[in-house]
């Protein structure tokens, strides 16, 4: 695992999934789960309010940069504090591309986050034509740019971030380690650039088809600070292997 100042980290994203009856199946079986890593749950907001365990935190997939006010069917920083959210997922690939989220816009919610206290999992990562191209660290390299460009120093020091292969999310395929931690790796030197505080201390998650069976090998590599887990985290018996596996 990764240097010893960096807290394991694991992630569920349920995306858009689950329902009352799984809330409450990981209740039951979460409950007093024995991990090292710090075990969040990004849930569709509907069903925040029916997890009722303190053996991990919840967390919110989406959050706007916007305080409140007349935006249709946006979620306030406020509101997710109030449903209980410490965590947020911000600039996931899926609405990057589907929502035509711009990674300025990303930064700004990220900023927006930690000024409430809630922790953003920021999301970088790269389409397949890109990794083909052999353009990886440019390409992540500008989703950073804008991070930096809107955020101090202690405001980043207050985020995760969660590097995801697009090629890799809900396909099957999996970066190798030696994939990921060399992305990791660069994301950590960049960050190094900015502040070798900063860059020691700085969580990086890897996001890409992680399971029960290749999450040990992945989360063992020198920058791999943990996971951000899409379908594996809609099975209890599953996340929990992937959450020891930090250990």
């Amino acid at each position: 695992m990764s240097d010893n100042v960096r807290k394991p980290f694991v992630a569920g994203n349920w995306k858009m999934n689950g329902n009352l009856a799984l809330v409450a199946e990981f209740n039951q079986k979460l409950a007093g789960l024995k991990a090292k890593a710090e075990v969040v749950v990004c849930a569709p907001s509907l069903l925040l309010h029916a997890f009722e365990t303190d053996s991990f935190s919840i967390g919110t997939q989406n959050v706007s940069h916007l305080d409140n006010g007349a935006h249709t069917g946006e979620l306030s920083v406020d509101l997710l504090k109030e449903a209980g959210c410490s965590y947020a997922i911000v600039g996931h690939s899926e609405r990057r591309e589907d929502q035509g989220e711009s990674s300025e816009l990303v930064a700004l919610k990220a900023k927006k986050c930690v000024a409430a206290g809630i922790v953003p999992i920021i999301c970088v990562g790269e389409p397949l034509d890109v990794r083909e191209a052999g353009e990886v660290e440019a390409f992540v390299g500008e989703q950073l740019d804008a991070l930096v460009d809107k955020m101090s120093i202690e405001e980043l020091s207050k985020t995760v971030i969660a590097y995801e292969p697009i090629w890799a999310i809900g396909t099957g395929k999996t970066a190798s380690p030696e994939q990921a931690q060399e992305v990791h790796e660069f994301i950590r030197t960049y960050f190094s650039k900015v502040d070798a505080t900063l860059a020691q201390s700085l969580r990086i998650l890897y996001g890409g088809s992680v399971k029960p069976d290749n999450a040990e090998t992945l989360f063992a590599q020198k920058d791999v600070d943990g996971g951000l887990i899409g379908g594996a985290s809609l099975k209890a018996e599953d996340f929990i292997s992937i959450c020891q596996a930090a250990n």
